[in-house]
């Protein structure tokens, strides 16, 4: 795809580019946080900014180039791209002591943000005075990583809205009465390090709030998600899309499924795909959509959670749409990548964690669905230029920033800051994936 093209689709889905501000050298990945449904109710900003050179400052300079930094990440969290990317959803954003003291960080929506204090930050009455005055202005905060009650956590936790507790590294004998006394005060709690299905429910039974981790992207996670007729429908149409269907054959899988037909329709009629006039059936339909885009639309539907919730709030698909989009945008950003290439990428991701669906062997999963071997190689081996991808933006959703720099060196053409605003633009893009004029997301499969 050339860059024309993707520009012209980006623009088509309502979807920011990549940022162009000549001083970007800030951004930021993103980390979804959970409610107790299991649904997305928020974002931590994992911020990346680009090494500077050491150039012997004297002290005077260095405090005017931290005060430099301070504003580059405020300017850099008010572009479109972060504020799409989340999607409608408070964003987290660890906070410094030069950041707070920094005016500009009020031209932040209080509404839109919390401020996670560190638990190593000096809390002498300086800061209590400039937290209590923007605390005035709507502004909270969050006390982060806590795993043990100190003196810094005693002097922040009047001024703090919720705490965040490190479900690792806090004492277990010590963790359900820490828990009690903090919901008794009225904190929200929110569970960091949630990675397994155990802790999950560690954390909820406990009586946590909010829980930060991917557990729900594991098969041990996905008990809400079992394996029901509609995706199995879903199943069978993407091993047939996975050739080259006639529109008979198509449209003969389509009506065995009634709810995919009325998201296809809405689809086809939406503003991005309109063909002058409204699309009434549904061979019209297939050929207004086209194979390539019904393929992506029910691959991402495939992790839907059967629930009557907005899509943007479901975890699972968010992370398969992001993962996907992104592999696609990587790709063609390295040498000699057509379409073939940028179809494989996409797949990659979409389906690099498909037994989160289905559970069971990811392989069997794989191979039932008939990949290539190069996508099955990326996705059970980290093999190739595909692997290498998904090597990268699974490092990218942990924000380790070091391991992306890593990977990078074996892809010619990336760096890490590309990296990181391409996987900005590819959360905004999951958020309106496919949104139709009528719908305010994609339609779910009712379970």
């Amino acid at each position: 795809m050339t860059t024309t093209a993707v520009a012209e689709e980006r623009q088509a889905e309502d979807v920011p580019g990549f940022a162009q501000d000549a001083r970007a050298n800030v951004s930021f990945a993103r980390q979804p946080i959970l409610n107790r449904d299991n649904m997305l109710c928020a974002f931590e900003l994992k911020l990346y900014q680009a090494p500077a050179a050491e150039d012997g400052e004297s002290g005077e300079q260095e405090a005017e180039a931290r005060q430099g930094e301070a504003q580059a990440i405020i300017h850099a969290i008010l572009q479109p791209d972060v504020r799409a990317a989340l999607a409608n959803h408070p964003g987290y954003l660890p906070v410094t002591r030069e950041l707070l003291f920094d005016d500009a960080i009020r031209s932040l929506p209080a509404e839109r943000f919390m401020f996670e204090l560190p638990p190593d930050i000096v809390a002498d009455d300086q800061l209590i005075t400039r937290i209590v005055e923007l605390y005035g202005r709507r502004y909270r905060f969050v006390i982060d990583n806590v795993a043990q009650a100190n003196d810094t956590f005693a002097r922040l936790l009047p001024y703090a809205d919720a705490v965040k507790i490190d479900m690792h590294r806090i004492p277990q004998a010590m963790l359900p009465k820490f828990a009690s006394v903090l919901k008794s005060a009225g904190k929200l709690l929110i569970a960091l390090g949630v990675e397994s299905q155990e802790v999950y429910e560690q954390a909820l039974d406990l009586g946590f709030d909010r829980f930060q981790g991917y557990y729900f992207a594991h098969p041990q996670g996905a008990a809400a998600r079992k394996v029901s007729a509609p995706r199995h429908a879903l199943l069978n149409l993407l091993q047939l899309l996975g050739g080259e269907p006639t529109v008979a054959q198509l449209e003969a899988e389509l009506k065995l499924n009634p709810v995919l037909v009325m998201h296809l329709m809405r689809l086809a009629n939406s503003s991005g795909l309109a063909m002058g006039r409204k699309v009434t059936t549904l061979r019209e339909a297939i050929n207004a959509t086209g194979t390539n885009r019904i393929a992506r639309w029910t691959q991402l539907l495939l992790y839907a959670d059967g629930r009557k919730v907005a899509l943007e709030d479901d975890p699972l698909l968010q992370l398969a749409a992001t993962r996907a989009r992104f592999m696609e945008l990587a790709i063609q950003r390295l040498p000699e990548a057509g379409r073939d290439e940028t179809d494989a990428a996409f797949l990659t991701g979409v389906f690099s964690f498909v037994d989160s669906v289905f559970g069971g062997s990811l392989e069997h999963t794989l191979n039932v669905l008939a990949l290539s071997k190069p996508i099955r190689d990326a996705i059970l081996l980290r093999e190739g230029v595909l692997g290498t991808l998904l090597t990268v933006v699974e490092a990218l959703e942990r924000g380790a920033w070091a391991d992306i720099e890593s990977a990078c060196g074996r892809l010619e053409g990336l760096q890490v800051l590309d990296v990181a605003q391409m996987g900005l633009v590819a959360a905004a893009w999951a958020g309106v994936a496919d949104r139709s004029a009528e719908a305010t997301g994609l339609e779910r499969i009712e379970d």
